[in-house]
């Protein structure tokens, strides 16, 4: 690993610790923000950790560039990867049903597998969450069996449920609010991934493990999940 610092704005630098995406990298970007939320202290505004970056912002009236990049520096020297199991791992129902996941055909179609058994794939897995990001609480997760693996859709929908699970590439993630959204939509948790009230907001947080559990349909709607077919959400 040889980490690399990028100018993102004055006040703003982009710490690239590896180049492709992979589970493995997830010990050692953890290790990295401790190291960072250390050695920043009280002049970092904020640190964002991506699938291979993380972002650093700090403040310019307690730092110059200089030192900025002399922390980074500092902070990453001799950096070992953390044990794995530093996250929470949280367990997500999902209801997987055509009628809030249009796209379990179409994921059936293309890797010739049945709807049955693209269900199991996507529910067998224990998937790392790598960044939070697009919508609040939304975390895009990884990484889904090839087999799965499946373009955005090329319109995305105008307005996608909240709770919608999804799959884009070799990520998955839930929709935690009602928004616009081009993932391919296999199913709806009733999970709660997004609430002002609670420490952090999101459900899921960087360095977490996820693993979905498919419900029946009764089980869904009595964990409180809302079974309007997708298109009343248009």
């Amino acid at each position: 690993m040889k980490p690399r610092i990028e100018v993102v704005a004055i006040d703003c630098l982009m710490v690239r610790l590896f180049d492709v995406i992979a589970e493995a990298n997830m010990p050692w970007m953890l290790a990295a923000t401790q190291r960072l939320r250390s050695g920043f202290g009280s002049a970092l505004v904020d640190l964002v950790p991506s699938y291979t970056t993380l972002m650093v912002h700090y403040d310019l009236t307690l730092l110059t560039p200089a030192q900025a990049r002399a922390l980074i520096d500092q902070a990453l020297t001799d950096l070992q990867p953390q044990a794995q199991g530093g996250g929470r791992c949280h367990v997500l129902p999902v209801w997987y049903d055509l009628s809030v996941g249009p796209e379990l055909s179409l994921l059936s179609q293309r890797s010739g597998l049945a709807v049955a058994e693209v269900i199991r794939r996507h529910s067998d897995h224990l998937y790392q969450v790598f960044a939070l990001g697009f919508a609040p609480g939304f975390a895009f997760m990884g990484l889904v069996d090839d087999i799965l693996a499946t373009p955005r859709l090329n319109t995305p929908r105008k307005r996608v449920a909240a709770g919608s699970v999804g799959i884009a590439e070799r990520q998955t993630a839930a929709y935690p609010v009602v928004s616009p959204g081009g993932w391919n939509l296999i199913g709806r948790t009733p999970a709660t991934l997004f609430d002002r009230e609670r420490d952090g907001y999101s459900l899921m947080q960087p360095g977490d493990t996820v693993r979905f559990e498919a419900v029946s349909h009764a089980e869904f709607v009595n964990l409180g999940g809302d079974d309007a077919p997708l298109e009343a959400h248009a």
